[in-house]
């Protein structure tokens, strides 16, 4: 027998945990299947006949209709199967109601768990304001594009050169290809300065120096003005005398700094304060099996810890946010969540495009098919928490237990809004290999298939490809957390050794550029 896994029971397809071939047999779910043809590892195989126009379930919901008649055995990807939203009716509400006593139940299960086994703290550096960090950098922040170069002069010139200097992770160049150009006072400009802001004031810079060129929309002294409780010194390009001059001045203010950043040691903080980015990109087939369910117990191991933990991509929960909205703490709150769908559905389709417009060709290849089946595993990122708010883009995460936050699926916006919202941790889960990092919070990359873990050996922090092989998700997402804690006390991921972070720092550009 192959091995294949079925989700839940009486779905109507199966994930194929190896490439299958015409003539093997597979035995799921109570019965014998014979494979028709070649299914890639990942994908899924028919276990029962399928007419043109029947609705086709996995993890017990209606993931899309059949385009053509499947014969049990068949391979089920996008030749025959099609994302149709008017056909889920009835039939969905009541996969959706079986789900939502599954999830409720594992909620129960996760808080009981053994978290008495799992650490309380991390070591974190404490802010005079109280808040809780996870780094300790000072910041080069930019007003425009414009000064992007000077800061980043000044990056590489403390690049290696803070040996004298071990409590301080680094000199981080805070640079964006926006800051003029934008209409002021629209929807925009007031969308940029809140994410530009929202992430100098991150509690993982412990101190910034301002730099702008002197003419932009957004004034290096008005951002200054915003950042005065971090920001120790304002540099403009066109009154310092230009590139070289400002750079000068910068390393200056950069090294009166440091000793004092410097002094600064991590101590004990309850992780409580840990606040909990959840995020996927680069998904295939074994993304909502493996790596987002053990990052969900995760998440709902923080939450029972008082912590924080906040999840986004609002056009890919699409077709599961039922997921969500059904254990919101309040009708007002699962509205939130409606109406930011309801906006996104106009906002596609100004443009020429609809939500339904997903997979990627890079999911496609992992065996994902429609988006509904891909926000299904999406949605398993957050856990089974109840959802105790929605906040709009780079919106401080103020609620205690899980957020949503509304930003688009594109890997670098999503995060960059999460973290101007307070993320001081990063747990990014990939299929098929995303080399993504973040600053100035950790960035963990997480494997769906130890397959591809062990190719991209030296991008990637944790396999939870194991979950195929056997271990309980409860078992990886308990070792998640420690991999969490660890991270949040200091030890480098993938990313941060690599020097992956600095270009993903891009706000989510909206309205008109002129």
């Amino acid at each position: 027998m192959t091995r294949v896994l079925v989700l839940r029971a009486g779905d109507d397809v199966a994930v194929a945990l190896e490439a299958l071939a015409a003539g093997d047999v597979v035995e799921a779910d109570g019965r014998s299947v014979e494979v028709t043809g070649q299914v890639p590892a990942g994908h899924k195989v028919a276990l029962v006949q399928r007419r043109v126009g029947d609705p086709v379930r996995k993890y017990s919901q209606v993931i899309g209709v059949a385009t053509a008649d499947i014969a049990a055995g068949e391979h089920v990807h996008t030749h025959n199967l099609a994302f149709v939203p008017v056909a889920r009716g009835d039939v969905d509400r009541v996969a959706r109601e079986e789900r939502a006593g599954v999830s409720r139940s594992r909620a129960d299960v996760s808080r009981s768990g053994n978290p008495d086994r799992l650490p309380r703290t991390f070591l974190g550096y404490r802010r005079p304001d109280g808040r809780a960090a996870t780094r300790n950098y000072i910041g080069i922040v930019t007003s425009v594009n414009c000064a992007a170069s000077v800061a980043q002069m000044v990056e590489r010139h403390f690049t290696g050169r803070l040996d004298d200097h071990p409590n301080v992770d680094g000199v981080v160049a805070l640079t964006h290809d926006s800051g003029c150009g934008l209409v002021a006072g629209s929807d925009g400009a007031r969308l940029f300065e809140r994410t530009l802001v929202g992430t100098a004031t991150h509690p993982n810079f412990a101190a910034l120096v301002v730099v702008g060129l002197g003419c932009e929309m957004l004034l290096a002294g008005e951002l200054f003005a915003q950042l005065s409780s971090t920001a120790s010194q304002v540099l403009v390009i066109q009154d310092e005398g230009g590139v070289s001059a400002t750079v000068a001045a910068a390393v200056a203010e950069v090294e009166r700094l440091l000793p004092e950043v410097g002094a600064v040691e991590r101590e004990p903080i309850g992780v409580d304060e840990l606040v909990l980015s959840v995020k996927c990109g680069g998904s295939d087939g074994y993304s909502g099996i493996t790596a987002n369910p053990a990052l969900g117990h995760t998440a709902d191991l923080l939450v029972g810890m008082g912590g924080r933990v906040v999840i986004g991509e609002t056009p890919e929960v699409y077709g599961a946010e039922h997921l969500l909205t059904e254990r919101a703490v309040s009708s007002e709150v699962a509205d939130k969540l409606d109406e930011r769908i309801a906006w996104w559905r106009d906002y596609t389709a100004v443009h020429g495009g609809s939500l339904d417009n997903n997979p990627s060709p890079g999911n496609k290849d992992g065996g994902i098919t429609t988006i509904v089946e891909k926000s299904l595993g999406a949605v398993a990122k957050a856990g089974s928490s109840p959802l105790a708010d929605v906040v709009g883009y780079a919106e401080p995460i103020v609620a205690d237990g899980l957020t949503f936050m509304d930003t688009p699926g594109y890997d670098p916006v999503s995060v960059t809004g999460m973290i101007a919202g307070g993320a001081n941790v990063v747990v990014f889960t990939t299929g098929r290999g995303s080399m993504f990092g973040s600053r100035p919070a950790p960035c963990i990359k997480v494997a769906t298939n130890s397959a591809m873990y062990a190719r991209l050996a030296g991008d990637m922090d944790f396999d939870a490809g194991v979950v195929l092989d056997g271990v309980s998700i409860e078992q990886v997402g308990e070792q998640l957390f420690r991999e969490v804690v660890e991270v949040a006390s200091g030890r480098a991921t993938a990313s941060e050794r690599l020097g992956i972070g600095a270009d993903e720092f891009i706000p989510w550009h909206l309205g008109a550029v002129v």
